[in-house]
């Protein structure tokens, strides 16, 4: 005999039906009188089951169009290779990778000087409050929002590299523009995490309830000393991350 709530058997039915492709992504569920008839239940119980798939994230709601099946079209980044010098490039990592995937690349940019959080200090090893710029993108993969990314450097290293500071966009990229200029990036930590948005990140990703964002934030550095911390966010739905570590042609003969 099934314990559950009521409302609980209905979202568990419909999730099932939507991760064996009964609903395909963008398909519209049944109506909220067919559910009721399907399940015998009632109006409430159904709308509850409803509610609970669209704070998980699987479906949306739209006011006299019923429920969605949310289309999930995933990019894949390989972090690897992610501004790795050896990579034949065009423009920077970023373009790179999305073009490369057959799709459409778009970003918006914003630079200002302004203090280190605690945080982003720790990172580069400075005093909290010391001069950084940022340089902060907004991008987009087929004009949809797909992340944003912070990235702080250190006052002195604006001083070596006065594009940085500068509006607009570095095409090659701000590491090829680093190593041209003699600051090369030998080594960088990655740290991975994953926590609901906040309500000005929900806005600039236009992320819907119950979809989670990941928080991948990448020290770089250069022979003696750390150059940059790069906080990048993505929406949970629509991104995958790839690492490529050690002799992988197996992979590729077998692919």
């Amino acid at each position: 005999m099934n314990k559950q709530p009521k409302y609980r058997q209905v979202a568990d039915a419909l999730r099932r039906e939507i991760d064996n492709g009964v609903y395909a992504p963008g398909a519209r569920l049944p109506s909220e009188n067919d559910l009721q008839q399907r399940f015998d239940a009632s109006r409430n119980t159904i709308r509850n089951g409803l509610s609970l798939l669209v704070s998980e994230g699987l479906i949306t709601s739209s006011q006299g169009l019923g429920y969605e099946v949310k289309s999930h079209e995933v990019f894949a980044l390989n972090a690897s290779r992610f501004e790795d010098l050896t990579f034949p490039q065009n423009g920077d990592a970023y373009n790179t990778d999305v073009t490369n995937a057959g799709r459409r690349p778009h970003q918006t940019f914003r630079v200002e000087v302004l203090p280190a959080p605690e945080g982003v200090a720790g990172h580069l090893k400075i005093e909290a409050g010391t001069k950084t710029v940022l340089r902060f993108c907004h991008r987009y993969v087929d004009d949809v929002p797909w992340s944003t990314q912070a990235t702080y450097y250190p006052a002195w290293l604006i001083e070596e590299s006065p594009r940085l500071a500068e509006p607009g966009d570095i095409e090659e990229g701000t590491t090829r523009y680093l190593a041209a200029r003699g600051i090369e990036q030998v080594g960088y930590f990655d740290e991975i995490a994953a926590r609901m948005p906040t309500p000005e990140e929900a806005r600039l990703l236009e992320i819907g309830a119950g979809v989670p964002v990941m928080i991948w934030t990448r020290t770089g550095y250069s022979a003696d000393r750390p150059i940059r911390c790069t906080i990048t966010t993505f929406r949970g739905d629509l991104n995958r991350m790839n690492y490529e570590i050690g002799e992988l042609s197996a992979r590729s003969e077998n692919a």
